[in-house]
């Protein structure tokens, strides 16, 4: 039988790299017993990867490999990179490397290190990676008679007294994770037959969910050697059945290779494992060593939870620190079998007042939304203080009712009074660590999303926000005025499962999203509202590897929530007022140009502002019994109070012609309405005529223009004529007088009416109707329709300078067909 234990793990060459090793090699030797070689294989690995970040830079797998049937048995340590060509200097190099002029140097002593305190190391080098490895013998220490007898995966031959409903569950599986063979015991446990479970692939089974930086798939665990551990299995029933699995893959080429699972229910784990006598009593010495490293406040707070979920023996253990207050409490840090838990936890048990250890027997019969958010029915708790006022609680549960005794109360109140102090003062400097990346992370947040008023894009940049800062992925779902919900954007740390993502999340929830069942999958889901001023936008939905969210990550959450919230909000508003002004907007201008038999027309208007629809421009053209009217106008300024202008002129221009006023007529009561309903100082120029169509072909145009840039007459020989003369602007006297010009519109023959936008077009000191410009232009559109003619002059204005137009630009072109079409009797 194969009884070397093999355990990997790989992670980024960063400077967090020695620390994730640091927790993984300690993770890992207490499970395989060998807590007297943890300090000087904690030293090494942190030496060995440090190394490895600092020259070699790259990305960084770390091996623990125990061979008790060597003789001595021995433990290597592998560190490997993917920097051949950085080459590791020998013994005798090393020694006299590490020393320098009779003084230990401060840097450089990982392979001194490696000389003096293990039994062996070396290098090997590959075309593609360097491993550097150690190797510690096993000595005589407090585990060693453990590790040497207990054969890992196999009930020990002392164990506890069986229990009612002990089931030892036993499969075998191929090299692809196929199911080979189920026994009756599995049945038992799991519900599934024999004929049900065989040929099924094992990753329907399980559940799998790898915890922390060093979590290793399915089928990575399948490979190893030996594996033990945590895992959930599905029944049949299609409950998630907690279990304790250990994993013997037999020896042989690829071909050969199967994987023999011992499975038991999560509470009879130690049928398996049996547990070290002296863990509880040596809890307290491990958490004294704890405190005397430097390490991140993070890591600190779980590591103490892993000790304790390990010590107490319970399903999960928790760190909670007292929230904005003091009077609350919220989950900091979690180990064991969590059940996501997310910022304050229900006062029941825990509050300010407590002074002394408790322990509850059912959970249930008590405080029902606590068991409720713990999944729990045993609790054991200690508080800890700090100059009598209580900033936290250490607390372990299982999920079976009345699994602790007093005894383990003493043990918690001892940890917690050990840790109390160093982790309130850890706390305080990481509260002002955090309130600092807190405010910068708003502040980016905030910049990011100004100005943004496209419900769809903050939506988007929500999601990045969160991943994968704090989330593995995150989707946003919005609320839209009416109350409906859907989901607007997803997004996933890796960008090739947002599509599955997006098919596994309800695209419109069929209840209110603070019920929604979310789909279990490898993360923890948690759910955000999205409020503000008492209305709900949506939420924020995030998935996280980590079974719990730290306090302060809860709170950062709840304040994005209500800054993204404050964005829709703001953002609704400017849709409704941006759709509402579109509206009024499109109702100054015609909604199309009136046909004119005989005659052809075209419109250019470019308002000069971003985004507006509607300018202090109009025109408007439109028929009138048995002739045509058309009117182009420019108002004095812009904003809403122009629009206002624009729209009274244009309306009272068409209801005047309607009613079979004359042009003259026109310009009469408009300047009357403009003097008596417009506030001071706002002018229009208005250039109105008439077109009536002539048996012989053209039209017989009568116009005037107030104040406006006089019409041009293109002929049919080229020659460009002025037809109308100037008059006083509109709204400036009362008793001015206006009058109407005529001409014929001959076939062939072309009227241009353009706004000042064109004529004062400019180029430093140049405008564009300089030395008649704009008639020269004109000129050279012979033979061009109405339609040619529009864009040769809209493009003339466009390309005059390389700066855009700061005026609007309007024009209206109208051509006399060489033939009389279509005219009304």
């Amino acid at each position: 039988m194969d009884t070397t234990r093999v355990s990997s793990t790989a992670f980024d060459g960063t400077p967090h790299a020695p620390a994730h090793a640091r927790r993984f090699i300690r993770q890992v030797l207490s499970e395989w017993r060998l807590s007297h070689l943890a300090e000087d294989a904690v030293l090494l690995t942190s030496e060995l990867v440090t190394n490895a970040v600092v020259h070699a830079g790259t990305g960084i797998e770390l091996t623990c490999r125990l061979d008790v049937s060597a003789s001595p048995a021995r433990l290597e340590i592998e560190v490997d990179d993917h920097h051949p060509a950085r080459t590791v200097l020998t013994a005798e190099a090393v020694s006299a490397e590490a020393v320098s002029n009779g003084v230990m140097r401060s840097s450089g002593r990982g392979l001194a290190l490696a000389c003096m305190l293990a039994d062996a190391w070396g290098v090997t080098y590959t075309r593609t990676a360097k491993r550097v490895w150690v190797r510690l013998e096993l000595t005589d220490g407090p585990d060693h008679q453990e590790v040497m007898v207990g054969t890992p995966g196999l009930v020990p031959a002392t164990v506890a007294t069986p229990i009612e409903g002990l089931h030892v569950g036993v499969l075998l599986a191929d090299g692809d994770g196929t199911v080979l063979s189920w026994n009756s015991e599995a049945e038992k446990l799991l519900g599934w037959t024999p004929e049900q479970a065989v040929g099924l692939p094992l990753a329907e089974l399980v559940a799998w969910r790898g915890h922390g930086p060093y979590a290793m798939s399915l089928a990575g665990t399948l490979s190893l050697g030996r594996w033990r551990g945590e895992a959930r299995m599905r029944h049949a029933d299609g409950r998630l059945i907690p279990v304790y699995v250990s994993h013997v893959r037999s020896r042989g080429g690829p071909e050969d290779h199967r994987s023999i699972w011992m499975i038991v229910a999560g509470d009879h784990r130690y049928v398996l494992t049996p547990p070290a006598a002296p863990l509880r009593r040596e809890a307290g010495r491990r958490i004294k060593d704890l405190l005397d490293r430097d390490m991140p406040f993070a890591e600190l707070l779980d590591t103490i939870a892993q000790i304790v979920q390990t010590s107490s023996g319970g399903d999960a253990a928790y760190v909670l620190l007292a929230a904005e207050g003091g009077d609350r409490f919220g989950v900091a840090a979690g180990a064991g079998a969590t059940a996501g838990l997310v910022g304050v936890l229900a006062a029941g048990v825990f509050g300010p007042d407590g002074r002394t250890p408790s322990m509850i027997d059912d959970l249930l019969a008590g405080d029902v939304e606590l068991a409720q958010q713990l999944r729990a029915r045993s609790l054991a708790c200690a508080p800890m203080s700090v100059g009598g006022e209580v900033t936290g609680y250490i607390v372990v549960t299982a999920a079976q009712p009345g699994r602790f005794d007093q005894e383990l109360t003493v043990s918690l109140q001892h940890i917690a009074d050990q840790v109390a102090m160093p982790v309130q003062r850890e706390r305080l400097a990481e509260r002002e660590r955090a309130h600092r990346g807190r405010l910068s992370f708003l502040a980016e947040a905030g910049e990011l999303l100004a100005g943004v008023h496209d419900e769809e894009l903050i939506a988007a940049l929500t999601a990045q926000l969160v991943v994968p800062k704090i989330a593995t992925w995150a989707a946003v779902y919005l609320t839209d005025l009416a109350g409906m919900t859907r989901l607007a954007h997803v997004w996933h740390s890796e960008e090739r499962y947002n599509a599955n993502l997006r098919r596994s999340l309800p695209a419109i929830p069929r209840t209110a999203l603070n019920e929604v069942s979310w789909p279990v999958g490898a993360e923890t889901v948690l759910s955000f509202p999205l409020l503000t001023q008492g209305r709900s936008h949506g939420a924020l939905v995030i998935g996280r590897a980590e079974p719990t969210l730290p306090l302060e990550l809860a709170d950062l959450l709840a304040d994005l929530c209500r800054l993204v919230a404050l964005n829709l909000h703001t953002a609704m508003l400017y849709a409704r007022q941006a759709t509402t002004s579109r509206v009024l907007q499109r109702s100054l201008l015609p909604m199309r140009a009136a046909p004119m038999p005989g005659l052809e027309s075209a419109v250019v208007y470019e308002p000069a502002e971003e985004g507006a629809d509607v300018g202090g421009d109009f025109y408007d053209l439109f028929t009138v019994s048995d002739h045509w009217c058309f009117a182009l106008g420019d108002v004095c300024g812009s904003g809403p109070e122009a629009a206002a202008v624009t729209g009274l002129a244009r309306h009272a221009v068409r209801l005047l012609a309607k009613e079979h006023y004359t042009v003259a007529d026109i310009f009469d009561r408009l300047n009357q309405a403009l003097l008596e309903e417009v506030e001071e100082d706002r002018f229009l120029s208005l250039l109105c005529g008439e077109l009536t169509p002539l048996p012989q072909g053209g039209a017989l145009c009568t116009i005037a223009s107030a104040g406006h840039p006089p019409p041009l007459l293109l002929r049919a020989n080229g020659v460009v004529d002025t037809v109308a003369s100037p008059q006083l602007l509109l709204g400036i006297e009362a008793g001015a007088r206006f009058y109407v010009e005529t001409f014929e519109l001959a076939p062939e023959e072309v009227l241009l009416c353009v706004t000042d936008g064109v004529t004062e077009r400019r180029n430093g000191d140049r405008l564009l109707d300089d030395d008649e410009g704009l008639s020269a232009l004109l000129s050279g559109c012979r033979g061009l329709s109405a339609h040619g003619v529009a864009e040769r002059v809209r493009h003339a204005v466009e390309t005059f300078a390389k700066e855009p137009s700061q005026d609007d630009v309007a024009l209206l072109v109208i051509k006399a067909a060489a033939e009389l079409r279509g005219v009304r009797p």
